[in-house]
């Protein structure tokens, strides 16, 4: 899935859009996407002026749109203005080791249970195949009024 798919599947903008591309995509079960850390990015100019480092919890949200993307092609729905998709609960959060710009994020989340519109999601990201962040995710969709 590309950059022009994801686009239409998430509301997300920069810059906070965290997906870049969707290398594999098993309905109903995972997904490996990547996101390419850029010193450009504006987090950058404040964490840390002297050794930028990409913020743990842009990774965790990074890993909470790669799942949207899995539910959303395991419901084989796209979103609409009338659904929301929230991240409800993170648990078990770890952070491995620092990710900085010119690292290429591999993020891989697995679903481990859906129902009635709540979803359990297993999250890692890798950098050159070393664990940088681990966390189980639960995220929500709901329609809106």
């Amino acid at each position: 899935m590309d950059i022009h798919k994801i686009l239409k599947q998430l509301p997300h903008r920069y810059p906070f859009l965290l997906v870049d591309r969707v290398l594999e995509v098993e309905k109903g079960k995972s997904i490996k996407a990547l996101k390419n850390v850029s010193v450009n990015e504006p987090q950058f100019t404040g964490h840390f002026p002297h050794r930028p480092v990409f913020p743990g919890v842009l990774q965790l949200e990074a890993l909470a749109q790669a799942a949207a993307l899995l539910a959303f092609d395991t419901l084989g729905t796209s979103p609409d203005d009338n659904t929301v998709y929230y991240f409800a609960g993170i648990d078990g959060a770890r952070f491995k080791r620092p990710v900085e710009p010119g690292d290429q994020l591999i993020l891989e989340v697995s679903l481990e249970r859906m129902k009635a519109g709540m979803f359990k999601f297993k999250g890692v990201s890798r950098v050159d195949g070393e664990v940088a962040c681990e966390a189980e995710l639960m995220c929500a969709m709901r329609k809106i009024a």
